[in-house]
């Protein structure tokens, strides 16, 4: 246990004296303080986005069929899960819509959607590129089918988007 120590008057006007012209030091010390939860969070989910981009290459473009609906099964997936995605046998849980995005962006939102949908075990997703230009058009299933995550697409039904959007079937990883 400490005591305290009472300065007698004599030693404080003996210290003011020896202090007499001297300023206050700036406080130059940087505190480092760690991000909050929230902030690492964003950051995680920033960080997987990116990553998740790097999957999506625009010299590389897989062989989809190109007559009829935008369609894509992985080798390793029943051809049934197609003809599932185009009756609309499965409900997208999360909907991504990319109208007036450039391809930069839409490309970074397509990796966050497919981690989103990855860390909340969401299966079935909707991505709603528009008709525009048909530049998104063209590119998202490129994109899609280049992805080690996504086991099927198809062009949606029209309860959701018709020819504008894709309903995804997303793999869960346990």
């Amino acid at each position: 246990m400490s005591k305290k120590i009472v300065l007698e008057d004599q030693d404080v006007s003996l210290f003011r004296e020896a202090i007499t012209g001297a300023r206050q030091i700036k406080q130059d010390t940087i505190r480092l303080q760690s991000p909050a939860i929230k902030q690492k969070a964003q950051i995680r989910e920033i960080r997987e986005a990116q990553q998740a981009q790097h999957y999506f290459s625009d010299e590389y473009e897989p062989l989809l069929s190109q007559e009829g609906p935008v369609r894509y099964v992985r080798s390793d997936v029943s051809a049934y899960e197609a003809k599932k995605l185009r009756r609309g046998d499965y409900i997208p849980d999360m909907m991504l819509d990319l109208h007036g995005l450039t391809q930069q962006q839409a490309k970074l939102e397509l990796g966050a959607l497919i981690e989103a949908c990855r860390r909340q075990h969401i299966r079935c997703a909707c991505v709603m590129h528009g008709h525009g230009k048909n530049i998104l058009k063209q590119k998202i299933p490129l994109w899609l089918a280049q992805h080690p995550d996504i086991m099927a697409f198809h062009q949606a039904p029209k309860l959701w988007g018709g020819d504008a959007a894709i309903l995804v079937l997303i793999e869960q990883h346990l």
